[in-house]
């Protein structure tokens, strides 16, 4: 039977090897596990992120929290870790955060795994030697560098402050480990991004999200609760061009569906506030308050300049609620 992480093997140019590092790499790698997520059809990310989501996890404490991306497990009804030598074990989702985009799962039958010791990024330059890992072992890891530590605005309402972005690519990249110069958990895998190298030429990197914001709501993910208050959320999907803030898309049943907010629309300003990228947009509307709070948008639509209010709201809403598997 096929695990989930054949397919995935990095290059053999690529891979780390053990007489590089301090630390036992094959014990560090054995950490990580697959993980396969299965989403009911009618759920409200079916759509955008499938039902059937495959990616990695990263095991932190002896009872067997499992960190992964949120996206990977948001609404799941079942959750399945594969250790490096097949072993499959069932989860159930804990908790999720939208803000740092980290998810947190539980083994419900002992993973007899070594724990990744959690560490930080904080100190991590451009340059410096780390390890992209997903499950599988030594095959599926990746000899990588730290390129940029920078912020990130998605265009799903997503801001970091600090991504780091690393290369060469890892091609398993959803929550896979980013491993530090001493054996410790300093990332996770969040997204592949297309850069351009010093000939002009387009190549993958991967943007991984730094540990360092795990500790501080590691104790609420455990517990199921939400480590913060829900930010204001418009359901806009939304891009940078040319110094403006541009409407790709609505989510549907948003509040920027209901508002008619349409693809294609330049947001010009929030709250009398200027906006001419992503950070901006965010900053200004998550300033206004919690989730539920108006956000004035000042809107250009095929050279028509207009105003409306749009009534935001919290996007946990709309999900279905997590339950034991």
């Amino acid at each position: 039977m096929p695990t989930p992480f054949e397919g995935y093997e990095v290059e053999a140019r690529l891979r780390p090897s053990a007489e590089a590092y301090r630390f036992d790499l094959d014990q560090t790698l054995a950490s990580v596990v697959a993980l396969e997520a299965k989403v009911p059809s009618d759920a409200y990310t079916a759509a955008i992120l499938g039902t059937e989501r495959v990616g990695n996890g990263v095991v932190i404490s002896p009872s067997g929290l499992v960190l992964t991306m949120a996206y990977l497990i948001t609404e799941a009804e079942g959750v399945m870790l594969t250790r490096g030598d097949g072993r499959r074990i069932p989860a159930h989702v804990l908790g999720l955060d939208s803000r740092s985009g980290l998810g947190l799962v539980q083994a419900l039958e002992p993973l007899d795994l070594p724990v990744m010791r959690l560490g930080s990024a904080k100190d991590l330059e451009a340059g410096a030697p780390v390890i992209a890992a997903g499950a599988g072992g030594r095959a599926h890891a990746a000899a990588t560098k730290v390129l940029a530590r920078i912020p990130f605005a998605g265009y799903w309402e997503y801001l970091l402050d600090e991504a780091i972005i690393t290369a060469p690519a890892h091609p398993h990249w959803s929550g896979a480990a980013l491993i530090g110069p001493d054996g410790d958990l300093v990332g996770l895998g969040s997204l592949t991004l297309e850069g351009r190298d010093q000939n002009g030429e387009t190549r993958p990197l991967n943007m991984f999200v730094p540990a360092e914001l795990l500790p501080p709501i590691l104790d609420d993910l455990a517990r199921g609760r939400s480590p913060h208050p829900p930010r204001p959320w418009l359901g806009v999907f939304a891009q940078e061009m040319e110094n403006h803030v541009v409407v790709v898309g609505v989510s549907p049943k948003g509040p920027a569906a209901r508002a008619e907010i349409k693809p294609g629309d330049l947001i010009l300003a929030v709250d009398d506030k200027p906006v001419s990228d992503l950070t901006e947009f965010y900053a200004v509307m998550w300033s206004l308050g919690e989730a539920g709070v108006t956000v004035p948008l000042k809107i250009l639509r095929e050279g028509d300049a207009f105003e409306v209010e749009v009534r935001s709201m919290d996007r946990n809403t709309l999900l279905k609620k997590r339950r034991l598997n």
